[in-house]
């Protein structure tokens, strides 16, 4: 692929770099990653491959890491370079720069500091993820990865579920079944979703389905892949704290606790978990 080396001034220019397929780079990105003075990368590897493949030598340039261990003391040096009058091109691992990566303490360093910075934009995952799974695209909601321990995950559900938006998150394949599974006790395993996984790839694959549905079909493991999990922003109809009680006391008259709480919870776009405190308390009130 064609790319030109340009003047660039001093500063840091943030490029948008391929989730999976090379091709996806734009030209633009090509010639900073040429013309640049100082490179810099999340993953140093993959972006010395991305430049082979489309032929942008090094010209002796190193490339320098920047990951979450290392942050501090590599921004330091960057913003020196620019101090020094060199432009600085930095890439995330896959993606844009600063979803979900080390890069958002340079840019951050970068404006304290007063430093120019641009960025040549390329593809990202979640907006990818996005067109393609044929949930509301109008708002959404970016979490980034949810905690690891299950308390902590659902507690952070817990927290999203009220936003009326289209929820979008990173996930890791050894963690997504137990995701779905948290986010069906949460949200409600009625609530659509889409798992999404190696977009751009040769096997990329998107699975649509209720939170039920797929934390059932995750459930083996042996997941491969970089993964988008989106769900839906679920039923808008809403009540306020008494009427939630009022209906949930009609409920438990006929029915048992755990199918009163399924219920209400599933008719209102309640999560599952506040329907269910609210039913303990109305048995130790009763």
């Amino acid at each position: 692929m064609n790319f030109q080396k340009v003047p660039l001034a001093p500063g840091i220019y943030f490029v948008g770099v391929p989730i999976g397929t090379a091709r996806d780079i734009t030209l633009r990105a090509l010639d900073v990653l040429a013309s640049a003075d100082v490179l810099a990368a999340e993953d140093t590897r993959s972006l010395r491959r991305l430049m082979d493949i489309h032929g942008v030598p090094l010209d002796g340039r190193r490339i320098i890491a920047m990951h979450d261990h290392s942050a501090d003391k590599v921004v330091s040096g960057l913003l020196d370079a620019t101090n020094k009058g060199k432009s600085v091109a930095y890439a995330s691992e896959a993606g844009m720069p600063l979803i979900a990566d080390p890069g958002f303490e340079l840019s951050r360093a970068a404006v304290a500091q007063d430093v120019m910075q641009t960025c040549a934009p390329g593809p990202s995952a979640v907006l990818t993820a996005l067109v393609l799974a044929g949930l509301p695209t109008d708002a959404f909601h970016f979490a980034g990865f949810l905690p690891n321990a299950t308390n902590a995950r659902r507690k952070a559900l817990e927290g999203l579920a009220e936003i009326r938006a289209t929820l979008a998150f990173y996930e890791s394949p050894k963690r997504i079944g137990a995701t779905l599974r948290d986010a069906a006790e949460v949200l409600g395993g009625t609530r659509k979703a889409v798992v999404c996984r190696e977009l751009t790839k040769k096997f990329e694959e998107l699975r649509r389905g209720t939170l039920d549905e797929l934390a059932e079909s995750y459930s083996t493991g042996n997941v491969k892949g970089e993964i988008v999990l989106l769900i839906d922003r679920g039923d808008l109809a809403t009540l306020n704290e008494v009427d939630l009680d009022v209906v949930l006391r009609e409920a438990l008259e006929t029915m048992s606790m755990r199918d009163a709480v399924d219920a209400v919870s599933q008719a209102h776009g309640k999560p599952r978990r506040q329907v269910y405190q609210l039913a303990l308390n109305i048995g130790k009130d009763d």
